[in-house]
């Protein structure tokens, strides 16, 4: 079965990049542009479980800035 995998927001390609090297270097991962086949499954894994983290805190912030509780 074929797959699409696009991205829902192709523009965003650039700004995820640089977020996950940030993220990376925060939490002590040695992730560098191009191959990366010498870290482990669980340091990959943490880099994006730290992302949607940080992603999800954001957004909350965003929502209770948007909406305060009264």
């Amino acid at each position: 079965m074929a797959s699409n995998r696009r991205k829902a927001v192709p523009e965003a390609r650039a700004a995820l990049d640089q977020f996950k090297y940030e993220v990376a270097n925060e939490i002590g991962v040695p992730l560098k542009q191009g191959y990366n086949g010498d870290l482990t499954s669980a340091q990959n894994g943490s880099v994006g479980g730290y992302m949607v983290k940080k992603m999800i805190e954001a957004q909350q912030r965003q929502m209770a800035s948007q909406h305060p509780m009264q």
